[in-house]
């Protein structure tokens, strides 16, 4: 086995607690859809493109986003859901440029299909907007170099996981993913961090992903 270089700072794993809170602000049509989200905090729309993979995460990944589904199942525009359910959120590396295109998207679709704007959501059936709020919290392990960071990939939470992948990423618009950024800036494996980084997290379950991370990095050090 080749020695393994020690980090210039080691890695500090930490966790997240959410909780999920109504804004108190609903849609019944797509208009009214299309100016909320122009109007919501960034923790709503990441709360409403992300729910999914909170929630559920050892199912099938890639779901709907909440607004795809909406307009899908309560208004019947079928091909305006599409275009958003096809939304690709890994090319989006801060919340405003997801909040961006989904606008762009509702958009072109109401200029093209007008009549889409008389459709009303039936009572108890309208768009209910939800923000996310999250909480941070150190744990208590640290990795040293790669062995010890796979070590402990295998035993953290996948809340953990969750927060160095797609948090720091998007909502914290860091870029890329704190693993990649440690990977390559402290352990100086360029090669490794960029194989991390081209991984789509969306196309996996947690649970997936983490043996993705394991796989990959042990594969680097064996």
């Amino acid at each position: 086995m080749p020695e393994l270089r020690k980090a210039k700072e080691p890695f500090r794993f930490f966790t997240r607690l959410h909780v999920s809170e109504l804004t108190g602000l609903r849609a019944s049509t797509l208009s009214q859809l299309l100016a909320l989200i122009k109007e919501v905090s960034g923790s709503s729309i990441y709360h409403h493109t992300h729910r999914f993979l909170q929630q559920h995460q050892y199912l099938s990944p890639e779901p709907p986003n909440d607004f795809a589904y909406w307009v899908t199942g309560i208004l019947g525009e079928d091909e305006l859901g599409e275009r958003l359910a096809s939304i690709d959120t890994i090319q989006f590396s801060n919340i405003r440029s997801l909040r961006e295109k989904i606008i762009e998207t509702i958009e072109d679709y109401l200029r093209n299909s007008p009549l889409a704007k008389l459709k009303f959501a039936k009572e108890g059936e309208e768009f209910h907007f939800v923000k996310s709020v999250s909480f941070i919290l150190p744990t208590n392990f640290m990795a040293y170099d790669l062995r010890e960071f796979v070590d402990i990939l295998k035993k953290i939470t996948i809340d953990s996981i969750y927060f160095h992948v797609f948090e720091a990423r998007l909502r914290l618009e860091r870029g890329t993913n704190d693993f990649s950024y440690w990977i390559e800036t402290s352990i100086g494996d360029k090669e490794l961090a960029d194989e991390i980084t081209k991984l789509d997290p969306y196309t996996h379950t947690l649970e997936d992903l983490r043996n993705t991370l394991v796989r990959i990095t042990e594969n680097k050090i064996t």
